[in-house]
C-alpha cells in the first residue's frame, strides 16, 4: 500500500472527487480526515473508513485551524493535503454580483490557501509533505460565462506553484490537478441545466459536452482520485510545482481545426 503511515486531510470530501480520493487513500493505508460544508455526506464518507469528519466552510480560517487540530489530535499530524472543495456559479464579469464573486474566490481559492497555511507547520514538523490542489481546465482556458470560476481555478494553479517554490527546500511538494469534465454531482447539475435548455437527457448532455474530447467521454471521480494518489505518494517524490491535466485530451484539441473533421476522421 502506497500511503501506509500517512495522514491525509481532504477538503470537499463528502462527494465527487474528494469522496473518491478519501476512499482510495484509505484503501492505500492512509488515516483520513475529511471536511466539507455539508455534515451528512462528510460524516458518511468518514464513517466508511473509520476516519475523522470535520464539517465546515473551507473559506473560514477558523475551520482550517480546527480541521488540522483534529488531525493532530486523532493521528498526530498531517502528511498530505488534497483540496477538492469548490463551487461553480455562472456569470460574466458584467452580470455577476460582487457577493457571488467573493463567495467563489473564498471557496475555490482562499479555501486551499487557508488549509495549506494551517497544515504547513504540522507538515514541516514531520519533515515535509505533499499538497495537491484540485483546479480545472477552466484555470487554463476560459469557459463561457464563468468568470469567477475561471479566475479562482487559475489562481489555484498559481498557488500550487508558489507553495512548491517557497517550501520545496523544506520537504514540501505542491502540485495542481486539472480535471476536465468529471461525472460528479456538480457536473451533473451543469448537464441537467444544459439538457433542460436543449431538451436532451443528462447522458446526451455529457456526450455533447465531450464531443470534441479525444476520449469522447467525461472522466470519473475514481480516475481523478488515482491522479491525486500519484501526486501525493512517494512515486511522485521528484514532482512538484507542476500541473497534471486529466481531461481526456480536451485541451490538446485545436478548436479552429474541428470544422475539418467529419465522422471522427480528419480530412
Amino acid at each position: 500500500m502506497r500511503l501506509t503511515g500517512k495522514v491525509a486531510l481532504i477538503t470537499g470530501g463528502g462527494t465527487g472527487i474528494g469522496a473518491a480520493t478519501a476512499r482510495l487513500f484509505s484503501a492505500e493505508g492512509a488515516q483520513v480526515v475529511v471536511t466539507g460544508r455539508r455534515p451528512a455526506p462528510v460524516d458518511a464518507v468518514a464513517a466508511e473508513m473509520g476516519g475523522v469528519a470535520v464539517p465546515g466552510d473551507t473559506g473560514d480560517p477558523a475551520h482550517a485551524a480546527e480541521t488540522v487540530a483534529a488531525a493532530v489530535s486523532r493521528y498526530g499530524g498531517v502528511d498530505i493535503l488534497v483540496a477538492c472543495a469548490g463551487v461553480a456559479p455562472g456569470g460574466t464579469v458584467g452580470e455577476m454580483v460582487v457577493e457571488q464573486w467573493r463567495y467563489t474566490l473564498d471557496t475555490n481559492l482562499n479555501g486551499p490557501m487557508l488549509m495549506s497555511r494551517a497544515a504547513l507547520p504540522v507538515m514541516l514538523e514531520r519533515g515535509g509533505g505533499s499538497i495537491v490542489l484540485v483546479s480545472s481546465t477552466a484555470g487554463l482556458a476560459a469557459a463561457p460565462a464563468s468568470a469567477a470560476y475561471d479566475v479562482s481555478k487559475a489562481g489555484v494553479i498559481a498557488l500550487a506553484r508558489a507553495l512548491a517554490v517557497d517550501y520545496g527546500t523544506r520537504g514540501i511538494r505542491a502540485n495542481a490537478l486539472v480535471p476536465g469534465w468529471v461525472k460528479t454531482p456538480m457536473a451533473d447539475r451543469s448537464m441537467d441545466a444544459l439538457g433542460a435548455g436543449e431538451h436532451i437527457t443528462r447522458k446526451q448532455a455529457y456526450d455533447r459536452a465531450t464531443a470534441e474530447v479525444p476520449l469522447r467521454r467525461a472522466g470519473t471521480p475514481e480516475e481523478m482520485a488515482a491522479c491525486c494518489l500519484f501526486l501525493a505518494s512517494d512515486e511522485a517524490r521528484y514532482v512538484t510545482g507542476t500541473t497534471l491535466v486529466a481531461d481526456g485530451g480536451g485541451l490538446a484539441v485545436e478548436l479552429t481545426s474541428t470544422a475539418f473533421t467529419f465522422g471522427g476522421q480528419s480530412m
